[in-house]
């Protein structure tokens, strides 16, 4: 049966208006040009309710009892991996023909919406809980501990490739036009390898590691750029050094190094990226070169060091302030990787 239009506001109160007038239904239906039974409905419902208004309508049923609601978020929760396929095998099996979209709707209610599984270092029980142990270790530190370290590591970015990414507005049909696109070649096209540092008062130095490092280049580095780095940056007298576990930096020649040169370092949990805040800054300088486009690995070079300058000091300086958020993070996520 086809859907019937709603009446207007303002008819609803005219046949209210001529019944009170006495006049029968069939009478009121032939002056409005409405049939018998609309007017029977409105003069009833005006009757039991006192209003012409459009009462709350409850809307079809769930499809999916309370019960079942509850057993598809406890498998979801189990096992996050779970398809929505899965889902309506289960479902079905307990006696409710649903679809896959009125399950992605359910668990939505219950605020668990599917999503990309992100892509995180692999970690055995033994990372988990040498980060948890950290955390707990140094969660009541004082701020100013945080301020005298001098933070490091190293990444690499791609000329094209996810770095790249970026949102666009277009016309329909458009998406092929070149202001719409980013180029992209096989293997992002080449990338290049950056060690930087950063502490409290803004970002230290940046170099572009050109070869494998190892050992022996990685004192190099450190000769060259940490030093002139914590100068710069005003450290005070007896600041730590903070890097991570990865095997260069645990190297016989690069501890000999350190010891010589009478540096305190930080012990750090190996796998513990989410710990470290140059993962933040490093981030936040993965968007501004993606900005700038750059064409070639030369220009690409450039970019990164005049972005990385461009940096705020008032960025650096938040994240080490906010450094016992992260370990509070940390905590709450029993010692998993979090956001960064």
């Amino acid at each position: 049966m086809a859907k019937t239009k709603e009446l207007s506001k303002d008819t609803r109160n005219k046949i209210v208006d001529l019944h009170q007038a006495g006049k029968t239904e069939s009478a009121i239906g032939k002056q409005l040009g409405l049939t018998k039974s609309t007017v029977g409905a409105n003069i009833r419902k005006w009757k039991a309710y006192k209003t012409t208004d459009n009462l709350p309508r409850s809307g079809a049923p769930r499809k999916i009892s309370p019960r079942g609601v509850k057993m598809i978020t406890r498998t979801v929760s189990k096992n996050p991996r779970t398809t929505r396929g899965d889902l309506v095998n289960d479902l079905q099996r307990a006696g409710t023909k649903v679809t896959k979209p009125t399950n992605s709707n359910t668990l939505r209610r219950q605020g668990l919406k599917s999503c990309s599984a992100r892509r995180v270092p692999l970690l055995k029980p033994v990372h988990v809980q040498a980060c948890l142990k950290f955390a707990r270790e140094h969660l009541d530190d004082p701020e100013e501990d945080w301020e005298n370290v001098i933070w490091s590591d190293e990444t690499k970015i791609e000329l094209f490739g996810k770095n790249s990414t970026r949102r666009v507005w277009r016309t329909k049909n458009a998406e092929l036009h070149p202001k719409n696109t980013i180029p992209t070649v096989k293997h992002g096209g080449g990338n290049i390898m950056l060690w930087g540092c950063f502490s409290t008062k803004g970002p230290g130095q940046l170099i572009h590691v050109k070869e494998r490092m190892n050992g022996a280049m990685y004192c190099e580095i450190l000769s060259e750029n940490l030093l002139p780095s914590t100068r710069a940056l005003k450290m005070k007298r007896g600041w730590v050094f903070q890097h991570d576990n990865d095997p260069k930096h645990t190297a016989r020649a690069t501890k000999e190094w350190l010891r010589k040169k009478h540096f305190k370092v930080l012990e750090w949990p190996s796998q513990s990226p989410d710990l470290n805040p140059i993962e933040n800054l490093w981030r936040e300088l993965k968007v501004r070169v993606a900005q700038r486009q750059p064409q070639n690995i030369t220009a690409l070079e450039e970019i990164c060091m005049e972005e990385w300058a461009k940096i705020p000091a008032t960025v650096c300086e938040n994240l080490v302030k906010t450094y016992r958020k992260r370990l509070t993070r940390v905590i709450s996520n029993k010692g998993y990787i979090t956001k960064y």
